[in-house]
């Protein structure tokens, strides 16, 4: 009799960083230890306002399962995150607020902007509506769609993995860097 649970036989392993490996030693670079680690722990925090949302609620649920990626805890506590992810149409009352959540992450942070409200404004092309949260904080990966899918918020927050395991731990205090904060205001 067959056995009713199947387990999965196809596990796909983190690849190790180059380096040198002998018999009970692994000796690779410290960026690349500590790229491996923190793509592989990345804490969200959504800041979801709409239709976004509820794609993002989704993403979540036990159907897609971002948890596997390494996004287990979400927090809604800036200090403790280090991805911000806006999603939803942002008015320009709640600029200075998404503004003062950024501001409130620890660094390293990253931004990933879903769906078109928060990447360009999407349809809503009014005064009142900020037409891309570019405009108040830096954004690393934009997330097409209106709303995205699942799959593209899952895409999104993949490339956010790729850019978080191949950052340099001396980016941050680059001039490029600093004059890109200084470019928003932010020191």
């Amino acid at each position: 009799m067959a056995r009713p649970v199947q387990y999965n036989t196809n596990v796909k392993m983190v690849e190790i960083p180059e380096g040198y490996s002998g018999e009970g030693f692994y000796a690779t670079s410290f960026d690349k230890v500590i790229g491996l680690a923190r793509k592989n722990s990345i804490w969200p925090l959504p800041f979801a306002t709409s239709c976004c949302g509820i794609e993002f609620m989704a993403t979540m649920a036990a159907t897609y399962d971002m948890a596997r990626f390494g996004a287990e805890r979400m927090a809604f506590t800036p200090r403790q995150c280090d991805l911000l992810m806006v999603m939803g149409t942002i008015s320009k009352k709640m600029g200075p607020i998404v503004r003062q959540v950024y501001l409130q992450m620890a660094e390293p942070r990253w931004v990933l902007a879903v769906g078109a409200c928060a990447s360009s404004g999407g349809i809503f092309d009014t005064y009142s509506v900020l037409q891309g949260i570019d405009q108040v904080i830096p954004v690393d990966v934009y997330v097409p769609g209106c709303p995205p899918r699942p799959e593209a918020i899952i895409d999104g927050f993949m490339r956010i993995q790729d850019l978080v395991g191949n950052e340099s731990l001396r980016r941050r205090n680059s001039d490029r860097y600093r004059e890109l904060m200084e470019s928003y205001g932010i020191k």
